[in-house]
């Protein structure tokens, strides 16, 4: 059995549903199917997610949203005539916006979360009937029916455990199966959405649940790039790559994967084939659990902006107990997450996202951290970018820091801050965000690029 998702540009237009269909009927093993609410269908359109949350938040402003539900209802209907499926879906779907936006609006974000999973969720619907429509056997299934529970925090939900025991039913449901994405339900029944990215998460939690051989996530890219096409002008590709090496770099700025999406898989061990839903021949990339390592070797560049440094000195720090459980106290207290924590014998770095880092909390952090830790020196360096290196080939290999520096020489690119972890898997660079595109390209260069023949 394969676990199939498919994402928001795959089935944006009547033209992407077909070949998805044709994508599903090719290959028996694919019986279930996790889909997204329709995305963009050219670069100035908007995404139907996006259209939902700004139908929420004009019901919740003005108690009526008419002209928001039309439009959305007309998305669906569009997709169903040049189907050939009629028009009963546009009906359907204004039907369905409408009870949802009669619900309780006491709570912001239930109120828009259940609004938001009206995406997915006639996708899911109309996609089934599309299916059913080629001559398939296909149904639909609600993440309530197949018992996805999650817990309440709406807009950031998490999977509980019972739920994978309650997915292992679905292997016994005949035909295609499809599921709607990027939700599931509270055990008071309540709609909470994942992340942005969470039918990436709906899929994996899905594949875990039932047991799946493989995972299958279909994009608008033919696979994952070493580095960022944006940055880099046709870079090379990436055939093979392990668990640990994505989640590395969908932390420090990979756009393929929501950072939260692979874990259930992971836990599972089953590997995730990243395929083009334009180009289904292509084979794509593939995560596993292990793979033959070549020594030295670098599997990816990325890299993220956003962080601001705290740094702080005092003499003989590493000489005061409790020190460090202090300073973390007093961000703890602050409810601000650090992101990496590099160390001297005299001095420390926290690395923070700047988003959770405004001016008032900077003020009461460096103030606190004055008064309680009575610190020689402390300030705070801002608009700062993460630049990553990852690849399990660089454990134990001696110079690819040599290499690293030298290239952010030659391109003239300060480094403000050096960490690697005891994993050695991964090695961080922090610079100003205004160097960070060409630091990836010095980088790249350097291990991607071979020299000319002399």
């Amino acid at each position: 059995m394969k676990v199939a998702k498919f994402g928001g540009t795959s089935l944006a237009s009547a033209e992407q549903f077909r070949k998805v269909g044709r994508i599903v009927a090719s290959d028996p093993q694919r019986r279930i199917i996790v889909v997204s609410a329709p995305g963009k269908r050219y670069k100035a359109d908007t995404k139907v997610t996006d259209m939902l949350i700004a139908c929420a938040e004009r019901c919740l402003a003005f108690g009526s949203a008419d002209e928001e539900v039309r439009a959305i209802a007309e998305r669906y209907g569009e997709i169903a005539r040049e189907l050939g499926l009629g028009d009963a879906i546009t009906k359907t779907v204004a039907n369905d916006l409408r009870g949802r936006l009669a619900g309780d609006k006491k709570h912001r974000g239930r109120f828009i979360d259940t609004l938001k999973a009206a995406g997915e969720d006639n996708c899911a619907k109309l996609f089934a009937e599309f299916l059913r429509s080629l001559g398939l056997e296909a149904s639909y299934v609600s993440p309530r029916e197949a018992g996805l529970l999650v817990s309440d925090e709406f807009g950031n939900a998490r999977v509980l455990p019972e739920s994978y025991a309650n997915l292992r039913r679905l292997r016994e449901r005949p035909g295609v199966t499809v599921f709607p994405g990027f939700f599931g339900y509270s055990p008071k029944g309540d709609v909470v959405t994942f992340p942005r990215g969470g039918s990436d998460i709906t899929g994996s939690v899905v594949a875990a649940g039932v047991k799946a051989e493989l995972y299958e996530n279909f994009t608008d890219v033919d696979s994952v790039f070493v580095a960022s096409p944006s940055i880099i002008e046709k870079p090379c590709a990436i055939v093979e790559i392990t668990y640990r090496e994505m989640r590395e770099l969908s932390y420090a700025g990979f756009s393929v994967f929501h950072e939260e999406a692979l874990e259930p898989a992971y836990r599972a061990g089953i590997p995730v084939c990243i395929r083009n839903t334009n180009n289904p021949t292509a084979p794509g990339t593939i995560i596993v659990p292990e793979r033959t390592l070549a020594a030295g070797a670098v599997t990816g560049i990325a890299c993220d902006g956003g962080f601001c440094s705290v740094y702080m000195s005092k003499y003989l720090m590493n000489r005061e107990v409790g020190f460090g459980r202090r300073l973390l106290q007093i961000l703890e207290e602050e409810g601000i997450s650090f992101e990496h924590c590099p160390t001297g014998i005299d001095n420390i770095s926290v690395i923070l996202r700047e988003k959770h880092f405004d001016a008032a909390k900077e003020a009461r952090v460096v103030e606190r951290i004055r008064r309680d830790l009575a610190v020689d020196d402390v300030s705070v360096e801002r608009d700062l970018a993460l630049v990553m290196i990852v690849g399990e080939g660089m454990r134990h290999t001696v110079g690819i820091a040599a290499r690293a520096t030298a290239a952010f020489a030659r391109a003239g690119v300060n480094i403000e801050m050096i960490n690697q972890g005891s994993s050695e898997v991964s090695m961080m660079f922090g610079v100003k965000a205004p160097d960070a595109h060409n630091a990836v390209r010095a980088l790249y260069h350097e291990f991607f690029v071979k020299p000319a023949a002399s």
